[in-house]
């Protein structure tokens, strides 16, 4: 290629520092996407970026990839290229945008491990006395007896549980609705909650769970507050929210081997969302397998 198409990548990279104000080190990981895309032209024979095909951005992707780069960087220098040809049709170079419908390979999607129930006991065992660590108590036993997302939990209102059913009814993604319910160990820790949430709540508030101020609790500070009671308890790995989803989950598909069950309560529109979440050992698989399945029993032999 020639050094006017470095020329096109250098002052795209000034209108980004420039013009979008993005940072040094935005500019720095897009110059390294870009130019190893420059490279690969160079190599192919491609004379210009207008020159460029979408078959080979596919090419240029697969060969990345086989190189060592993971789908995340893929997809990563992906979006530079897309966002780059994008520039250079605005400056009337380029007609068309190559990287359109070329797409990175899929990653394995990393679960943070969950806390066994050992781990989870000890979060728990909280001997909650003032409004604040009663508030904790509460949301944490909510976070793993219903396996709430964090926007779901902060949601809430005080009218969508019914402590006397044990039940609570979420809007989740999609603004879908589904019906959970509450374990009894969440029901006591809310009940208290709820007995002392006056001294905090503002005038008014209807949020279940608010801060010290008086207002709704916000994902952060939640966030926050699971953190520091993970390292009071002693937990070795760092909690949060996710963490006790994927713990419920996780012990609940354990003890019923009922994926169909745990979608429905983690409200999952599709089952193969539900099969990465929630991870079991082959073990444990086939010991459900070996149970449930009526051509898996072993049949007794004739001998016996």
């Amino acid at each position: 290629m020639r050094d006017t198409e470095q020329q096109w990548l250098d002052r795209y990279l000034d209108h980004l520092l420039s013009q979008r104000r993005y940072s040094p080190r935005t500019i720095d990981n897009y110059r390294r996407d870009l130019s190893r895309l420059l490279s690969f032209c160079e190599v192919e024979g491609v004379k210009s970026w207008a020159a460029l095909s979408t078959p080979q951005m596919r090419q240029f992707s697969a060969q990345v990839h086989r190189r060592g780069l993971g789908g995340r960087s893929v997809a990563r220098l992906l979006s530079a290229a897309r966002s780059f040809f994008h520039y250079l049709a605005r400056e009337g170079l380029v007609t068309q945008n190559p990287v359109t419908g070329v797409s990175a390979p899929k990653s394995p999607r990393k679960l943070p491990e969950p806390l066994d129930t050992d781990q989870m006991a000890r979060l728990l065992a909280i001997d909650a006395s003032d409004p604040l660590a009663l508030r904790d108590l509460a949301l944490m036993e909510l976070l793993y007896s219903s396996g709430l997302r964090l926007s779901e939990l902060v949601s809430l209102d005080m009218g969508q549980v019914d402590l006397r059913a044990g039940a609570l009814r979420v809007t989740g993604k999609g603004n879908r609705q589904r019906d959970l319910p509450v374990g009894r160990h969440a029901v006591a820790a809310l009940r208290r909650w709820q007995a002392v949430r006056g001294e905090l709540a503002g005038a008014g508030e209807p949020a279940l769970f608010v801060s010290r101020r008086g207002t709704r609790l916000t994902p952060r500070a939640v966030q926050a507050r699971l953190a520091k009671w993970g390292r009071q308890q002693g937990i070795d790995s760092h909690v949060h929210p996710h963490k006790l989803r994927h713990a419920f989950a996780s012990h609940l598909l354990e003890s019923s081997g009922d994926l169909r069950a745990v979608q429905e309560l983690l409200g999952h529109a599709d089952i193969s969302t539900t099969q990465v979440y929630t991870h079991l050992d082959f073990q444990h698989l086939a010991q459900v397998y070996d149970q449930a399945h009526p051509r898996a029993r072993k049949k007794p032999s004739s001998s016996d």
